[in-house]
Formats: structure tokens, C-alpha cells, sequence
């Protein structure tokens, strides 16, 4: 099993849902973070004062999957969430050593299913 994190853009993920939803993928945690990295930050202007804003709001999507599917839900997440321009995100991939299904005491892969 492997769990994919992917950090995107947040107007970007109700399209990455729906692509999920249609290979299976159901089971998401999602997170509203913020970060910084080589798109750096932007400009805002409050009252006509210049401000930098240094973190900027990403989502944070989370699933953990069979190791045979990775390569699928990672393509999945490039062609839906590439915009082509600096700030489009990463892809982290861990391995997971077990999972327990709380309600049912099922485990492994059964418990992710």
C-alpha cells in the first residue's frame, strides 16, 4: 500500500474529484494549507497599501491505495491539475506499513477498499 499526497492548486480540485471518483477512488482526506516554494508569493494591495502575501492557499489531498494503482492516480493528478505555470503543485508518495479499519477491525488492503 502507498499513500499520495498531492498539494494543488485549490480551483483545481473539484475537476481532480470528479476524475478520481471515476477510477474508484472514494476515499480522500482533504485539507485547506498554505505554502510557499518556487512560485514564491504576490502582491496585494489592502486601502492602497502594498503587501506581500508569502503563503498562498493550496489543498491538500490524501489517499492511500494499492501499490498497483499509483502510477494511474498519479497521471490522473498531473493531467487534471497541471496548468503548465510555476505553483501547480507536488506529488508525494509514501509507503504505508499497515491500515486498520477502526469499525471492523479489517486490515490491509481489505481495510482500504
Amino acid at each position: 500500500m502507498k499513500k499520495v499526497e498531492a498539494i494543488i492548486r485549490p480551483e483545481q480540485f473539484p475537476n481532480l474529484r470528479s476524475k478520481l471518483e471515476e477510477v474508484g477512488i472514494n476515499g480522500l482526506t482533504v485539507s485547506e494549507v498554505a505554502g510557499c516554494g518556487q512560485q514564491g508569493g504576490k502582491q496585494g494591495v489592502f486601502r492602497g497599501t502594498a503587501y506581500e502575501i508569502r503563503l498562498l492557499p493550496k489543498v491538500k489531498v490524501e489517499m492511500v491505495v494499492e501499490e498497483e494503482h499509483v502510477d494511474e492516480i498519479c497521471k490522473i493528478i498531473q493531467s487534471t491539475c497541471s496548468t503548465n505555470t510555476v505553483g501547480d503543485g507536488k506529488i508525494f508518495i509514501l509507503p504505508i506499513e499497515n491500515v486498520i479499519r477502526i469499525r471492523t477491525g479489517e486490515t490491509g488492503n481489505e481495510a482500504i477498499l
